[in-house]
């Protein structure tokens, strides 16, 4: 039998769940770590804004690469998770809703990530639209997000709550989404991947990468 789902808005859920989200089994977190690493590799990144850092779990990587991170979420509790784990220095945490105006200057960074976030939005084009805005000429945006696939099969983002499932509102981005968000704001698509966990024998991929340049 499954365990009951409890409805919780997005910022309440990650605040919930900021507690327990690095200890939490979660093979898509996992391999989202792995792929920004595998992707980025040892590249000098510049000016990174990470939108949607959350515990942090891509933002050391970042900062070992980059002249200055700028890590974004609008969970207080999940950044302050990362707070707790990463030094100072090039690192700059700031609470912000990504969906909205981005309150960084235009053609300020190098790269912009977006990481297991833009399910929790509604439409794509404000975001991907302030992307392009803020990211110099020849920028990079690298979006690593659930796959589609996956989410026709009704999987989310959700985590346990006492003897309940909270699911954290989600909406289903199909790849023709991305594609034509990423060109309508101007950008050029470099690449694009599937990605399955090592112990996903079978089944949709887990995550859909997509690199764009301003």
């Amino acid at each position: 039998m499954n365990p009951p789902h409890k409805s919780m808005t997005i910022q309440a859920a990650y605040q919930k769940w900021s507690a327990t989200y690095d200890r939490d089994p979660n093979r898509t977190r996992d391999l989202d770590a792995e792929v920004v690493r595998q992707l980025l590799g040892e590249q000098k990144l510049g000016t990174v804004l990470e939108m949607g850092c959350g515990t942090g779990k891509n933002t050391a990587f970042l900062a070992r690469h980059s002249e200055l991170v700028a890590a974004v979420d609008f969970s207080p509790a999940m950044m302050q998770q990362a707070l707790s784990k990463i030094a100072a220095g090039r690192v700059v945490f700031l609470q912000a809703d990504i969906a909205a105006p981005w309150p960084f200057r235009s053609r300020c960074a190098d790269l912009v990530t977006f990481s297991l976030v833009l399910e929790h939005l509604e439409a794509l084009e404000v975001a991907f639209g302030e992307a392009f805005r803020v990211l110099k000429p020849q920028g990079r945006l690298l979006v690593s997000e659930l796959h589609p696939f996956r989410q026709y099969l009704g999987v989310q983002a959700r985590f346990g709550d006492g003897e309940k499932q909270v699911k954290i509102p989600a909406f289903v981005h199909h790849l023709s989404d991305y594609l034509h968000a990423g060109r309508a704001c101007g950008f050029q698509l470099e690449d694009l991947q599937e990605w399955w966990h090592p112990t996903d024998t079978q089944g949709p991929p887990r995550l859909l990468t997509l690199q764009w340049r301003r």
